[in-house]
């Protein structure tokens, strides 16, 4: 019978951890790891591997996968031969269909090590299709949502564990000064774990913390429109981000709790930077009403942000 199950889990290219897993629990020489489960009866003794991850002591250590990833998968063939080229980083952005175009121009700044993953907010995807890479792209389409709704539910730190680093961008970005590898060489460069290119200062509606500066290639200071964040960095992020955050506004003010010294290691990349078109997410699917309202929430966000944050931190 063992054998049986053996040729079977060869036979349908079950990753090897799977088929090794079940000598763990049999072998001597890993009695160490294993102990008997407290809902063992007595009489028959079950694993219970107490280093496992939560939910999961009752698994041989070789079976247990806690991270996950996006890569897509072939319904047939060697596991291991899906992928050309596994993608480093994790580039996700918000969007709408009205924006497409300038999607298109965003996309095509980054190169095959960059995931794409986009949240359609207003329930439109299938007419993304007229672009390539969009057939290999990553769609989640949940109406009338925000990105930090999205990250939180759908990039747990553990899904995205495979990517070095995770961009959360907004729609409405210019990307004409600026190229994703050259970004990341200088977010290397500089052990950013918290980052956003330099935003240029005479367009759009920006902090005067994160406006380019033409004299250096980075400095301090990242806010919430394109944050960039390591693996490490968004670990922690992640958790500091509340359910009922919608806007993020002031956000951007309690990122230095998650690195030290934040001061090294959160910065604006001036030399790659894009430009804030100032177009509302989510503008076609609220009321004129519900849009007043909302600048006006963001406008008094503005003035008492600092305070407000400050006093939180």
């Amino acid at each position: 019978m063992r054998f049986l199950l053996q040729e079977v889990l060869e036979e349908i290219h079950l990753p090897t951890s799977i088929s090794t897993s079940f000598d763990i629990a049999g072998k001597e020489e890993n009695i160490n790891q294993i102990s008997e489960s407290p809902f063992s009866n007595g009489s028959s003794p079950r694993i219970y591997v107490s280093t496992n991850p939560r939910g999961a002591e009752l698994l041989p250590p070789g079976i247990v996968v806690s991270e996950s990833d996006f890569f897509l998968r072939r319904l047939w063939g060697e596991p291991s031969e899906d992928l050309k080229k596994k993608p480093k980083y994790l580039l996700t952005i918000t969007v709408g269909l009205n924006q497409k175009k300038n999607i298109d121009r965003m996309v095509k700044k980054f190169s095959e090590d960059f995931q794409i993953m986009l949240f359609h907010y207003d329930g439109q995807t299938s007419q993304w299709d007229e672009f390539e890479w969009s057939k290999s792209a990553i769609h989640v389409s949940i109406r009338r949502q925000t990105k930090w709704w999205y990250a939180k539910r759908f990039l747990h730190p553990d899904v995205v564990a495979a990517y070095e680093y995770i961009f959360i961008w907004d729609e409405d970005l210019g990307v004409e000064h600026f190229n994703g590898d050259k970004y990341m060489e200088l977010v290397k460069k500089h052990g950013l774990d918290i980052s956003q290119p330099g935003l240029e200062p005479n367009n759009g509606l920006t902090w005067q913390m994160t406006k380019r500066r033409g004299d250096q290639e980075v400095h301090n200071f990242v806010e919430i429109m394109a944050p960039v964040f390591s693996r490490e960095a968004w670990r922690c992020v992640w958790h500091m981000i509340q359910n009922d955050l919608v806007h993020g506004w002031g956000l951007d003010f309690a990122l230095r709790r998650c690195v030290e010294p934040a001061h090294e290691k959160i910065g604006v990349v001036d030399s790659q930077w894009i430009i804030h078109q100032v177009i509302p997410s989510l503008g076609s699917q609220v009321s004129r009403v519900q849009l007043v309202k909302l600048l006006t929430v963001r406008k008094a966000c503005g003035l008492a942000t600092a305070v407000n944050v400050v006093a939180w931190i």
